[in-house]
């Protein structure tokens, strides 16, 4: 990947393809493959997250100054996220389709704003604040999701 945007974009595409893996296997009743799926996805979505909260996060706002701006919102969804996700995991537990169904929903909404604002926005901020280091922060942002998306 040449840049910020270009990795976090593809690495959001791969949590994509999980959640729709998760949701046809739910939606099939195939419970226990819908379990050990949404383990994937909750852990290639956490790795994304600590990626961004952990060293990309950091970097723009020392970079910028901007600590209450676009950062702060999207640790803000992240916490929705986490709680979206933790809902279809208990409606997996209790094998409800429909309650999974529903929270699929309302998380896979969220997730597409949610990724709009970064891939658009700022993404894009951090390719332009960040240039000297995009080299090196694509590698650390890559370790830190290396071997959940690969």
């Amino acid at each position: 990947m040449t840049n910020i945007t270009d990795l976090m974009t593809h690495d959001h595409r791969e949590c994509d393809e999980l959640f729709a893996r998760v949701e046809g296997l739910a939606g099939k009743k195939k419970w226990d493959e819908a379990r050990t799926t949404m383990r994937a996805l909750r852990a290639a979505i956490e790795a994304h997250f600590d990626a961004e909260e952990q060293t990309l996060f950091p970097r723009f706002e020392a970079a910028t100054g901007m600590t209450g701006g676009p950062t702060q919102v999207m640790r803000g969804e992240h916490v929705e996220m986490r709680n979206g996700l933790a809902a279809m995991e208990q409606a997996l537990a209790d094998e409800d389709r429909d309650e999974f169904a529903g929270e699929a929903e309302t998380l896979l909404i969220l997730m597409q704003q949610h990724n709009m604002k970064e891939e658009n926005i700022l993404y894009p901020m951090c390719d332009s604040h960040l240039a000297g280091e995009v080299g090196t922060l694509t590698t650390a942002l890559a370790e830190r999701i290396k071997g959940v998306t690969a």
